[in-house]
């Protein structure tokens, strides 16, 4: 199975649906507004002059906006369609960030370039099948003392949607709608892998980074599960035999000086 062009295909198509989502608000993103979120705000701190590596960067609103604080960055996605907007973006809004279109596993054989910040965000890792590469591409972008910074979906709410917790050789492979509230039912076929919180955390630490901290969050900044609740100044949540579901995982890794 080729999984590169199955998931480059949808995320291809996904691009030009998220366009014109109120999910990704891209007008309002045009005249100013952050997509950062508090959490990835306050575990990576101040970027001001610092070198960023963002990883699957998508059309590229979190590395244009990580370059409005003063960042210089380079975004990384498989979707050309992707990248190709995001190009347009930092053209319209005169902001110097390179997009590159590759896979990362390539862009990591390839990469000769060390970065103060790796960032990657919300919804990466299910897309990869083997995350001893992905760790190994990290840390190899990685200056000395440079960090690591994942915020991602936390996996034990995919165990309530029906999906297995535990790594897999083989992708789950399915027909599905896009997760903005534009996609018209328009069904794309991805391929994708569960990563649980332990292989997540071996594979870094087996590339030679330090965990400098793990954390786990009760709300989601985005209102994209199905059954969640807004709560006031923190997102949504989801309840569960009257317990709230950890929905947000962070990992901040460092690499030694």
């Amino acid at each position: 199975m080729d999984y590169l062009a199955i998931n480059k295909h949808a995320w291809d198509q996904r691009t030009n649906i998220h366009l014109d989502s109120s999910f990704y608000d891209l007008q309002a993103f045009i005249d100013g507004k952050s997509s950062l979120n508090p959490i990835e705000l306050e575990q990576v701190g101040n970027v001001q002059g610092k070198s960023l590596l963002h990883l699957q960067c998508h059309f590229g609103q979190d590395s244009l906006s990580w370059a409005r604080l003063g960042a210089k960055v380079t975004g990384v996605d498989l979707s050309s369609e992707s990248i190709a907007t995001a190009k347009k973006l930092a053209a319209q809004l005169h902001l110097p960030v390179t997009f590159i279109n590759n896979d990362i596993y390539q862009f990591g054989g390839n990469n000769t370039t060390q970065y103060d910040i790796v960032f990657t965000s919300y919804g990466v890792l299910a897309w990869l099948p083997d995350l001893t590469r992905w760790a190994q591409t990290i840390a190899g972008a990685l200056t000395p003392g440079g960090e690591f910074h994942l915020v991602e979906f936390h996996p034990f709410n995919d165990v309530l949607s029906g999906y297995g917790y535990f790594a897999q050789s083989q992708p789950d492979v399915e027909d599905e709608v896009t997760y903005t509230e534009n996609h018209n039912d328009k069904i794309e076929t991805v391929a994708t892998w569960p990563h649980p919180l332990s292989e997540v955390i071996s594979a870094l630490i087996s590339a030679g980074l330090r965990i400098e901290g793990v954390n786990e969050y009760p709300f989601s900044p985005y209102d994209c599960i199905e059954g969640l609740e807004f709560i006031d100044k923190k997102g949504y949540q989801l309840i569960h035999n009257d317990h709230p579901i950890p929905l947000i995982y962070s990992i901040k890794a460092s690499k030694a000086k």
